[in-house]
């Protein structure tokens, strides 16, 4: 239905006028009728997008791949060369915080002046004045000239504003790189909220942040999409594409499919579901099998065959449902085929949540840094990783693996390998905070002076 779109353009494109030469402006001028004295630079062609009502949609790409274009283009600050973009709704772009501010102004002034291009009338304005100041928290600098005002305080000035307009469709171009972490973490809880009830158009280089918070995800590539789709599995093609461009030999390849969430993979031994209600929140997990099918990508000059949670004790065993709990030492160990010779083999991992957003991990760099461990061709390795496993919320996981050659900053990664081993935890008693931390210690000390000892 028409009423539950906010965002719909189709065949929608800009093109730039670039010139050579200064005089060719002049010449298009008063010439342009009978001859052209410009090239066409396309920043975005032939875009169809449809977004819903309540709907966050992520933008990713690399640099001057058309994603601002198309920001400015919905927002209406651009025309379209080809195409048209309809919206339905305020709109509130956060695309560079304050640029509409009047350097000579107030900060009062200004809020006055963004918020009435905003849309507010000036009775709205003055109603939600405190508020926005409150919501800035530059204390008395509100009525000081913003050419005074620190990058940090421009921004949550402006950012300040824009939260405080009652938008239909917020517009969000990369505003987190900027300000303090304090800043950071205002900006999105006020994003999670307008998230429950409005439409959140969201850039973004960060693709955990797209994974947390978008919907879908669209990503742009030299001005065209590549791939429109759930914004994990975007994000996923995106990463692997970046590690492709990096491969000066030809032979990246991409490979294996998803689980589907509805069929999931067969459990690696039996675990007595039926106990977990006398265990209260015992941090259990049930892993399943490894899947040497799910989502790849790579040189393939090293594959890995194996991904699984053994005992510390006991190298040979693999821990079952019950025994794999918070809190407990385990180890990781991630193996597989060399079929190349690698002269500085990396192998690594990390662990995902529900969202995609990676929890912890390690890999071998740092531990053999300075005496490297060749592979020669077709031979075996094994990397045993051993830790203490944190508390975890309820959930779904997946454990990420990756061979490489080379150096933390420059490597070719053969072999990275997708939700290679899914694990659930059923029971939990972590309700803040994304893992929880088994404690060495925890006191109370009610004796007289206790809390001078402390201190």
């Amino acid at each position: 239905m028409l009423s539950d779109i906010a965002i719909h353009a189709v065949g929608l494109g800009k093109a730039y006028q670039i010139y050579k030469r200064p005089e060719d402006r002049l010449k298009q001028m008063l010439l342009g009728r009978w001859r052209r004295y410009y090239e066409e630079y396309w920043a975005l062609t032939n875009l169809n997008l449809d977004v819903h009502r309540g709907e966050t949609i992520g933008i990713i790409g690399r640099n001057g791949s058309g994603k601002s274009t198309l920001l400015q283009l919905v927002c209406g600050t651009l025309l379209p060369t080809i195409g048209t973009v309809v919206t339905h709704g305020r709109i509130a772009p956060l695309l560079e915080l304050g640029s509409g501010f009047n350097m000579e102004f107030t900060g009062r002034e200004n809020v006055f002046l963004s918020a009435s291009v905003l849309g507010l009338t000036e009775q709205q304005i003055h109603q939600r004045f405190d508020a926005i100041a409150e919501f800035a928290g530059i204390g008395d600098f509100i009525e000081q000239p913003v050419k005074v005002y620190s990058s940090g305080m421009y921004a949550r000035l402006a950012f300040a504003v824009a939260a405080h307009v009652d938008a239909d469709v917020l517009i969000v171009d990369e505003i987190l790189s900027v300000g303090d972490a304090a800043f950071n973490q205002k900006c999105m809880r006020f994003i999670r909220r307008f998230k429950e009830k409005g439409t959140l158009f969201f850039v973004s280089h960060d693709t955990s942040a797209v994974r947390n918070l978008c919907d879908r995800a669209v990503w742009l590539d030299r001005g065209s999409v590549r791939t429109i789709g759930p914004a994990d599995q975007v994000c996923d093609d995106y990463v692997a594409s970046m590690h492709e461009d990096t491969d000066d030999r030809g032979g990246f390849k991409i490979g294996g499919s998803r689980r589907q969430k509805d069929e999931p993979a067969p459990i690696v031994k039996d675990v007595r579901l039926e106990q977990l209600a006398e265990l209260g929140y015992r941090n259990e997990l049930q892993v399943f099998a490894f899947d040497p099918d799910s989502r790849w990508f790579g040189q393939r000059g090293a594959t890995i065959d194996r991904v699984a949670l053994l005992s510390p004790d006991d190298p040979g065993h693999e821990l079952q449902g019950n025994e794999i709990h918070g809190g407990a030492e385990v180890v990781l160990v991630v193996e597989g085929i060399a079929h190349e010779a690698l002269d500085r083999p990396i192998m690594g991992f990390c662990v995902k949540d529900r969202l995609g957003q990676e929890l912890f991990g390690d890999n071998t760099f740092l531990t053999y840094r300075d005496r490297p461990v060749p592979l020669a061709a077709n031979s075996p390795f094994a990397a045993r990783f051993r830790f203490v496993l944190p508390y975890l919320p309820t959930g779904n996981y997946a454990v990420c693996a990756a061979v490489a050659n080379g150096s933390q900053q420059e490597h070719v990664q053969h072999h990275w390998i997708d939700d290679a081993l899914i694990f659930q935890v059923e029971t939990s008693h972590v309700v803040r905070g994304l893992v929880g931390l088994p404690m060495l210690d925890i006191v109370i000390d009610t004796r007289a002076g206790a809390k001078a000892t402390t201190e």
